[in-house]
């Protein structure tokens, strides 16, 4: 599959087409989009979702797609890689990071276009006009500043929709494995909210049951899922971030490097310093 490259750490790609020329390809970057008009259906990661006015996705790296446009379309593409929100914010109950970590770093393509608040979808379309306006005037000393402001901006706002859709923590129902599944993702840096006994009192099941509801609707045990999901996470770290494997390491809750590189090398049969030289 081939994988579009960002050289530069944000861009925006604004233009109409009445007909999708590129591949199903991944990326190296983030990329929120916008549907300034037009509709057809936006195949992500298998699934397909229809596509209006209005709409907006966001994709990461791992995420796969392609377009298949009935009526001609005006998108907006802005695309920036992990150093775009690293900058320095006032943060002092963790909530940025938070929203950075589970925002962009959890696909959340199971569920179509994120945002179904119409006061929202405004503000966010008054946002990116605005850091149009602003990119024409890259020179300018104060380019930086506005553009991580505003891009902040639009990432709060986006994870505040998606944070909004999440399923409650309520006992499952027979279709209700997505909530699992959520909570996961949300969870996936804290280790001991995914152990499978934490996970059956959240869901108020047994131990032994929720890991037969799990495999019966996903194919595999919990603790794989969790695994894989885990390293593909730290996989992305890997390759698109500019954090010390040390770094990783505590993120993801690991006591110590040594622990973290060990079960890395499980997964993947390589060291993370090593995988990061071969890809």
């Amino acid at each position: 599959m081939q994988r579009y490259l960002l050289h530069t750490p944000f861009s925006i790609y604004h233009f109409e087409a009445d007909k999708w020329n590129h591949p199903v390809h991944k990326h190296s970057y983030f990329e929120i989009i916008f549907i300034l008009k037009g509709n057809g259906k936006h195949n992500i990661n298998g699934n397909t979702f229809d596509y209006t006015e209005g709409d907006i996705f966001l994709l990461g790296p791992e995420d796969y797609h392609s377009f298949e446009i009935n009526a001609i379309t005006e998108f907006c593409f802005v695309r920036f890689n992990d150093s775009i929100h690293q900058k320095q914010v006032l943060d002092k109950d963790g909530l940025w990071q938070q929203i950075v970590n589970t925002l962009l770093y959890t696909s959340s393509q199971g569920r179509g276009t994120i945002v179904h608040n119409k006061q929202d979808k405004k503000k966010l379309f008054a946002l990116l006009a605005v850091l149009e306006e602003e990119n024409e005037n890259q020179d300018s000393k104060y380019f930086d500043s506005i553009r991580t402001s505003l891009m902040q901006s639009m990432l709060i706002i986006l994870a505040r929709n998606l944070f909004e859709q999440a399923p409650p923590s309520n006992p499952l129902t027979k279709d209700s494995v997505e909530a699992i599944l959520v909570y996961i993702k949300q969870h996936i840096y804290s280790p001991s909210k995914l152990t499978i006994e934490h996970l059956a009192e959240v869901f108020n099941y047994s131990p032994d049951y929720i890991s037969i509801f799990f495999k019966r609707h996903t194919g595999e045990s919990l603790k794989q899922y969790i695994t894989k999901y885990k390293m593909k996470l730290i996989e992305i770290r890997l390759l698109y971030s500019q954090l010390t494997v040390g770094e990783i390491a505590d993120e993801f809750g690991y006591i110590d490097e040594s622990h973290f590189c060990k079960q890395f090398k499980k997964f993947t049969g390589t060291t993370p310093t090593a995988f990061r030289k071969i890809v």
